[in-house]
């Protein structure tokens, strides 16, 4: 490929690195940012080649480039092309490759790409491209169908005169000139429009390109003509809430998204979406409920991108190995997050809650769900937010920017939301909070040992060593942390809870009582689900929110809603020194005797 004679240097203008800080970013500064991924990926496949020589691959996508420019530059900034880089040099780097595909196939795939650019320049050529399980992708045309002699193989790519073909010993699939149109074989790769001509997203609905998955490469998977049909109508209704409610956060989607990489439906209310900086302007996204949850992902996961973008021409967390400790409650998580991690994290949820913010000024005082998710990710923001403020890992920048984003969600939290959804956003935020707690939090094992002989004792109350700071111990157990705000939304979309818990994994039989509003049968459930299996870590998060909901056993509903991890632990170290182990409510209300109100 042709040599850069300078070097270009990035840097992003003030107005641009301004609007990123509020958690914003128009096409400006969007448009900054892909000049810097261009040349992260020409720097990229330059490592590559050094490392190990492309060989034809290289020359082929040389002569695209000579022929036409823009078609490689097309190819080369596709979100899938970003992926394959990244992860091809780090295979090469390993210690221990994985077997799965094999390195030649990965490495391989460049010529793929050059393939792809040179039958999209009108090149006549021939070049030998892998083959995976019996299809042979071209990334941004499509992917060819052969007989599979075995999982990795090879065909040929030949285009001459006008015409091109994939051809095998044993088939020859014709690749339809220009591309865009499928045939025998050949599954072309849908481009999807949405939206006036003024103001339309146009995107590619991936199916087929092996590296259109994060973190991991999964094999070309066509939809039906049906399934892509139905995605196009919810992206097209989903574009319509955004133009509608957020234009200028549409409009710089219009210039950093280029793929949409389909998935599955899930479990109502559980979407999954992932992007990665690696593959700028990619999302990963299943089969949405309706359109608003496609427009909130969109907004979710192009948060993610663009401050992957900038997190590449600057840092905002001081590099060491205090940055990487896995030690930070993420209210979208089940998991502790390194401080990067929540970073992502605030950065993404700033954009939903916004999202919420506007929606639910469009959608009418009367929609009681976007109220809710409002006052949620308002609360949740703001508690990933206070953790970390003032930290000095931060850089500068990400001080600055971590302050800004803080401010704003301080004005949102000042702003009105009726009181139900209001309600049910803070007992939800809370629940989350006491789960994690519950989970991943123990006293110092020293501490639980002296509280255990207090007991035992007679002790009038714990001794004061269980107050300390509790250890982050990650418990590989935490899943579906979310369960009753998960009912919460079926109860809001108009269904009976106690009905969806069946259909809500990791749901208790108390969360369904409690997100249906029967305080006192929830709390019941609780202590039934506590006396057959003690050390389930929701159920004493749970209690606490029911005892908190009915204004029964203050003390004990303080202990569990701020410090779950203390009953849970002391009563499994009391269960192994006593034949008949104390009732959860009665070593609560112990436990909380001495915690002030706040604490």
């Amino acid at each position: 490929m042709r040599a850069e004679h300078s070097l270009p240097r990035h840097s992003l203008p003030h107005d641009s690195l301004a609007e990123l800080a509020r958690g914003e970013g128009g096409p400006a500064a969007v448009e900054h940012i892909l000049g810097a991924e261009r040349s992260r990926r020409l720097l990229l496949l330059r490592i590559l080649d050094d490392a190990t020589p492309l060989g034809p691959a290289w020359d082929l996508l040389s002569e695209a480039q000579r022929r036409s420019p823009s078609v490689v530059d097309d190819v080369l900034m596709y979100p899938q092309t970003g992926m394959w880089l990244a992860g091809t040099l780090r295979r090469l780097r390993a210690a221990t490759p994985s077997d799965e595909p094999p390195l030649w196939v990965d490495i391989g795939h460049v010529s793929a790409l050059a393939a792809a650019a040179a039958l999209r320049a009108g090149l006549d050529f021939t070049i030998e491209v892998p083959v995976r399980h019996g299809r042979v992708p071209l990334p941004t045309l499509g992917c060819a169908t052969v007989p599979a002699t075995g999982p990795w193989t090879t065909a040929t790519v030949r285009a001459e005169s006008g015409r091109a073909a994939v051809e095998t010993a044993d088939a020859t699939v014709a690749v339809p000139l220009p591309p865009g149109s499928s045939g025998p074989g050949w599954h072309a790769v849908r481009r999807v429009t949405v939206g006036p001509a003024e103001r339309e997203l146009d995107v590619v609905l991936d199916d087929v390109d092996p590296y259109r998955t994060y973190p991991q490469p999964t094999e070309p998977r066509p939809l039906s003509d049906e399934a892509a049909a139905q995605w196009r109508r919810v992206l097209e209704r989903a574009w319509t809430v955004l133009l509608r409610e957020q234009p200028a956060t549409a409009e710089a989607i219009r210039r950093g998204v280029f793929s949409l990489s389909p998935t599955p439906a899930r479990e109502r209310f559980r979407p999954r979406s992932v992007t990665t900086g690696d593959a700028f302007g990619g999302i990963e996204v299943s089969e949405p409920d309706d359109a608003v949850q496609l427009a909130v992902t969109l907004v979710h996961e192009f948060q993610h991108t663009k401050l992957g973008g900038l997190l590449h021409l600057t840092p905002l967390v001081a590099h060491g190995p205090e940055s990487g400790a896995e030690r930070w409650y993420a209210p979208w998580r089940d998991d502790p997050r390194p401080i990067r991690g929540l970073l992502q994290g605030i950065y993404a949820f700033v954009g939903i809650t916004r999202f919420w913010h506007d929606h639910r000024a469009g959608a009418g005082a009367q929609d009681a769900m976007a109220h809710f998710e409002f006052a949620l990710w308002r609360a949740h923001v703001r508690a990933a937010t206070d953790q970390v403020h003032g930290n000095p890992l931060f850089t500068p920048l990400g001080s600055a920017l971590l302050d800004t984003l803080r401010d704003r969600c301080a004005r949102w939290l000042e702003e009105p939301v009726p009181e139900e959804p209001f309600a049910l956003a803070r007992m939800c935020a809370a629940d989350h909070a006491a789960r994690w707690r519950a989970h991943h939090l123990r006293p110092a094992a020293p501490a639980v040992e002296e509280t255990v002989r207090a007991w035992l004792d007679g002790a009038s109350a714990p001794p004061a060593s269980l107050a300390a700071e509790p250890d982050v111990v990650p418990d590989p157990s935490a899943r579906w942390l979310d369960s009753l705000a998960m009912l919460v939304r079926h109860r809001l979309g108009g269904d009976d809870p106690e009905k969806a818990a069946s259909h809500v994994t990791g749901a208790l039989p108390g969360d369904a009582l409690l997100a249906a509003g029967d305080a006192t049968a929830a709390g019941h459930a609780y202590l039934a689900q506590l006396a057959a299996d003690p050390d389930r870590a929701g159920a004493w998060a749970g209690l606490g929110q029911a005892l908190q909901s009915t204004g029964t056993h203050p003390t004990a509903a303080h202990l569990l809603g701020h410090h779950p991890e203390r009953a849970r632990t002391v009563h499994t170290a009391l269960s192994r020194a006593m034949t008949t182990p104390p009732h959860p409510l009665a070593l609560a209300t112990w436990l909380g005797s001495t915690e002030p109100e706040g604490a």
